[in-house]
């Protein structure tokens, strides 16, 4: 038996001034979230992002054409209740960063990595104050406990919908400076997120492309990048 899915119900979908920002009402009746909360978005851009996404909707609701959508849900269903616990789990990533663990061989390697990854640690010490160290191998190494404190209170300052957002920078790309970088527009989204695959990169440039691999990596690059543009509709 197929799944049953949703019939859309609606006319029209619109975008109205609510407290606390905007929601998104369909037909006069303002969507809820799974949770059954109300689908208060911060912005405007934001709220008109999920209405074309209701908009665009045909015969059934299909839930995997509407992304942002879903991550506003899980932005006032999750994100939101445990705010504290998602921005200290995210912090830790600052402590095993993708970018500090450097191979050992072979020297061209060795020399990628420097070249792609040297600069953005570069950046963070200058833009976010905070100078994490590259090490050698793969065994862990602690970082300044300075460093990561200052991480830290720039995490926990991220709202909801930003945090939502960030979970998915930093956990695709295992860098929570790459996920800064990508937040604050070091770099285009797209070179940030080819930076934090060099290692796979470089597998598939010696060892010819695996099509499931490819498959993976296609959906990972497409939430990553969802995820700035939900970001940026957040503020």
């Amino acid at each position: 038996m197929s799944e049953w899915k949703p019939k859309r119900f609606w006319t029209s979908s619109a975008v109205v001034e609510a407290d606390g920002g905007y929601s998104v009402e369909l037909d006069g009746r303002s969507v809820k979230t799974p949770a059954k909360a109300a689908l208060i978005l911060p912005t405007a851009a934001m709220a008109q992002a999920v209405s074309d996404e209701w908009d665009a909707q045909e015969k059934e609701v299909d839930p995997t054409t509407m992304p942002f959508t879903r991550s506003a849900n899980a932005a006032i269903d999750k994100v939101r209740h445990q705010r504290a616990e998602v921005a200290d789990m995210l912090a830790d990533y600052g402590d095993t960063d993708l970018l500090c663990y450097r191979a050992t061989h072979p020297e061209a390697l060795e020399q990628r990595q420097a070249e792609a990854w040297d600069p953005a640690l570069d950046w963070a010490a200058n833009v976010l104050n905070a100078r994490l160290v590259p090490v050698s191998g793969v065994l862990h190494q602690p970082q300044s406990s300075a460093a990561l404190d200052t991480l830290r209170q720039q995490v926990h300052q991220l709202d909801e919908y930003r945090l939502a957002a960030f979970h998915d920078l930093v956990s695709l790309s295992g860098s929570l400076i790459l996920g800064f970088a990508a937040a604050q527009n070091w770099r285009n989204p797209d070179e940030i997120w080819r930076i934090s695959r060099l290692d796979e990169i470089w597998q598939t440039e010696q060892w010819g492309e695996d099509e499931e691999a490819q498959e993976v990596e296609k959906t990972k690059r497409e939430a990553f990048l969802h995820a700035k543009r939900f970001y940026d509709l957040s503020v």
